[in-house]
């Protein structure tokens, strides 16, 4: 399954650039970044394909990572080609934008710059593949 970051605004090089890169090259699924101007651009139709879109707003549902985890594997098993990532500029999504997605995904009630969000997910994609592929980088519960 390709799993497609669709985001507002460019990230340039930056910190979050390169956190984002890092954890991008350890998915060992097909991983693909879109950015788009903060206002207009198109939005790749998921239905061209097979596809699941996760829209990230404040107001979604906050998930632990094995959540999240086994929703994407469970996606993947049904036989989905691709997840979209949608990340708004500072105002967010359209109404309509979050009606069409298939799931409201937040990182909690805080507010987060979205380009810290992109970098935030991608180390949650790499979790997420890593809980499926049993790799031991997430260690829920584990106490130090």
């Amino acid at each position: 399954m390709l799993l497609h970051i669709v985001a507002r605004g460019k990230i340039g090089r930056s910190a979050e650039a390169e956190l984002v890169e890092r954890y991008l090259k350890r998915i060992q699924w097909d991983t693909k970044v879109t950015e788009l101007p903060d206002e207009g651009g198109t939005i790749p139709d998921p239905k061209m394909t097979p596809a699941r879109t996760v829209v990230l707003d404040e107001g979604g549902k906050v998930m632990s990572s094995v959540k999240f985890a086994n929703t994407l594997g469970r996606w993947r098993d049904d036989g989905v080609r691709e997840t979209q990532f949608l990340i708004g500029a500072a105002d967010g999504h359209s109404d309509e934008i979050k009606r069409n997605a298939d799931l409201l995904f937040s990182f909690g009630p805080a507010t987060w710059p979205h380009m810290m969000c992109r970098a935030m997910l991608a180390e949650q994609l790499f979790r997420a593949t890593a809980i499926l592929s049993g790799h031991p980088y997430h260690r829920e519960g584990a106490r130090s």
